[in-house]
């Protein structure tokens, strides 16, 4: 609701309350905020703690802005100035009376627990995983074969999508296969919103397109990441042209150090300039998010293989949001995981389900694709894109993937959105490219 601020919970705990609320006029057996998999911080409807004691007054029809008392001269409110009404947690008007006991209980702006149903139960993000977000609506529609691609080519695997200020469409596919090496179609595509290819380029520079990102001034930065015979393993920026502006990491060395990777796999940038690259996928490789100056010197880097807070398994996915956090898509543990530009974790999200790809527009909407979910890697989880908010984690929107729920017949893993709303899917294993 706002952005967090210090000590919003009681003295004892200055970091979270909850508040059980019964009475007509509630909607029945809700519970309204979520906590992290901790019990600890709030991360989802997030509130003050003055708000449910503003909400209560409105039950009883009282203005809380307008319920004052003296104090040493002065006019003061009961909730103080920092009070909201929770209208969401609000029934309809004359839906509810006082015969009908309802429950609803608030979270504050950070939370220690979160009580499932009206009478208790486990955290909304209990270790086992976050609730299963599946039957939101979905206002979007599939447009059948948008992108035009030339004569006799077809897709390949396809990984990631980004969008330029104009609204062109930018992709970086596997060569029409699973893999650019040895061939000599080129990996970069440009499309315009209504589909029709602008140009194309890179012919021969890659080996395993995986990332693609355009930054404030519309440069192109792809993520190489496989190396062989010499090539790859490397972060390029290009200009829209196509000609190199900078490259990270040693072609063809995998590695740990400050300027080698293994298997990266993302990469944005930050309103200074500065660079994140998102290094591992999974297995052996590394697990791991590196920090460079916007000239490329290597500053920091954070996390290492495991489960915990600042720890990865295959950090699939990265962006940064309006106010510079940055959110990490780590794939293999179901989350995504938020910090500061320091590496110092924040908290973690797991309703948006097993994080492929990422995307954060101008509003702070975010875009989270789920390529892998099913009853073994994630259970309750179906694939598919959820859109939500940056700002405090709740879920608005589901666009289910394509074909039988145990076996989709569209895997996406990229995704971008444009400043009219489209949403745009990059499909792998099912090689495509599509526009909702």
């Amino acid at each position: 609701m706002r952005q967090p601020k210090p000590f919003l919970g009681r003295d004892h705990h200055p970091k979270g309350y909850i508040v059980w609320m019964a009475g007509g006029g509630l909607k029945p057996g809700i519970t309204y905020g979520e906590t992290d998999e901790l019990r600890y911080n709030a991360v989802v409807h997030r509130v003050s703690v003055y708000d449910p004691n503003s909400t209560a007054l409105r039950l009883l029809g009282i203005d809380h802005k307008k319920l004052t008392y003296k104090f040493q001269g002065r006019d003061f409110r009961l909730t103080d100035v920092e009070d909201n009404v929770v209208t969401k947690t609000l029934a309809k008007q004359g839906g509810c009376t006082l015969s009908h006991l309802q429950r609803v209980k608030f979270m504050p702006l950070a939370g220690i627990a979160a009580v499932v149903g009206m009478f208790g139960g486990a955290s909304a993000y209990a270790q086992t995983g976050a609730k299963a977000v599946n039957d939101l609506p979905s206002p979007y529609r599939m447009v059948e074969n948008w992108a035009q691609l030339p004569a006799g080519r077809t897709w390949g695997g396809t990984n990631s999508v980004s969008v330029d200020r104009a609204g062109d469409v930018w992709v970086f596919e596997r060569c029409g296969a699973m893999t650019c090496f040895g061939s000599n179609l080129a990996p970069i595509l440009e499309f315009a919103p209504s589909g029709k290819l602008l140009k194309s380029f890179g012919e021969g520079m890659f080996v395993y397109p995986h990332g693609i990102y355009l930054d404030r001034d519309d440069n192109i930065w792809v993520v190489d990441g496989q190396g062989k015979n010499g090539k790859g393993q490397q972060i390029v920026k290009l200009s829209p042209e196509g000609k190199v502006l900078l490259t990270l990491g040693t072609a063809g060395v995998a590695g740990d150090g400050p300027d080698t990777f293994n298997q990266p796999t993302s990469v944005v940038t930050a309103p200074n300039g500065d660079i994140f690259v998102a290094d591992g996928h999974g297995g052996e490789t590394n697990a791991r998010i590196v920090k460079f100056s916007k000239n490329g010197k290597f500053i920091t880097a954070w996390g290492k293989k495991g489960t915990g807070p600042g720890e990865f398994d295959a950090p699939h996915a990265i962006v940064i949001d309006s106010v510079g956090r940055v959110f990490v898509g780590d794939r293999n543990n179901n989350r995504i995981q938020i910090f500061d530009q320091d590496g110092k974790f924040l908290t973690e999200w797991r309703q948006f389900g097993r994080p492929s790809g990422m995307f954060i527009d101008a509003n702070d909407r975010l875009y989270v694709t789920d390529s892998q979910s099913d009853e073994k890697l994630n259970p309750g989880f179906r694939q598919g894109i959820r859109i939500g908010s940056a700002k405090d984690g709740s879920v608005e929107f589901f666009i289910p993937a394509l074909g039988p729920e145990t076996k989709p017949t569209s895997i996406t893993e990229g995704v971008a959105a444009d400043a009219r709303g489209n949403v745009y899917g990059a499909e792998s294993l099912s090689m495509n490219l599509r526009k909702y």
